[in-house]
């Protein structure tokens, strides 16, 4: 799905607002003013212009496309049915595309309380219902209230940059936005995969240059036991 089809038809002017930088950016890493370097020449022929420009302005498509998705706190106390207020907000499916849409929405830190912001592969919900998600569970890591954002970034930056062993194994991310803390969680498919589920947690440890001990658990033990479900496997 293109940039220009994001807007889901579900989604509200109230969730779009939640979520959307009043002080939009254009697309890219760096967003730098296009001023002219000491020693950059100027002007040049038509033919060598039109050839940067195109250069510049080809497409990096990343491996999968991914969507993100929204859980509007203000919606969540009119819903009676876990999940049903999560909205799908963008599908990406290139490097542009990513960058357009993040330096254009709000970070964690500037999320409402009790909100959820999800960054799944495209046709995967994140949803434990979800039948690629039913069998996973998720490593999660847990940070000072609005500390989360770096995080965050290098989470979806090693999604979507498939930096991962084992990244079939993954389905996504979401980040938790709560009163006293933030959580980032990785979901993955195959909870019964020891070997992947491992690999994952330490790899995701590393590029956070997070210290502290995660811990997985099996989204069916979640379901049971909600928050006394016992975390299977710890990196």
């Amino acid at each position: 799905m293109a940039v220009e089809e994001v807007l889901n038809s579900a989604t509200t002017e109230e969730e779009i607002n939640a979520i959307t930088n009043p002080n939009p950016r254009s697309g890219g890493a760096a967003d730098e003013e296009d001023e002219p370097e000491e020693g950059e020449i100027l002007g040049g022929d038509e033919d060598s212009r039109q050839s940067t420009a195109a250069v510049v302005h080809q497409p990096h498509p990343l491996e999968h496309s991914w969507t993100f998705w929204f859980d509007n706190p203000s919606a969540k106390s009119k819903q009676a049915a876990w999940g049903s207020s999560i909205r799908p907000i963008y599908t990406f499916s290139t490097v542009e595309e990513f960058w357009s849409i993040y330096n254009n929405i709000h970070h964690p830190s500037k999320l409402t309380v009790g909100a959820d912001f999800h960054c799944f592969k495209y046709k995967i919900e994140p949803k434990w219902e979800d039948p690629i998600c039913a069998n996973g569970g998720k490593w999660t890591t847990i940070f000072q209230k609005g500390k989360s954002d770096t995080s965050w970034l290098y989470t979806l930056l090693a999604l979507i940059g498939e930096q991962f062993d084992h990244g079939d194994e993954i389905c996504g991310a979401v980040v938790n936005v709560r009163a006293r803390q933030d959580k980032i969680a990785l979901w993955t498919k195959n909870a019964s995969n020891e070997a992947a589920q491992l690999s994952i947690g330490k790899q995701w440890k590393e590029l956070l240059d997070y210290n502290e001990t995660i811990g997985f658990i099996i989204h069916e033990d979640a379901k049971k036991h909600d928050r006394g479900a016992k975390e299977r496997y710890k990196a």
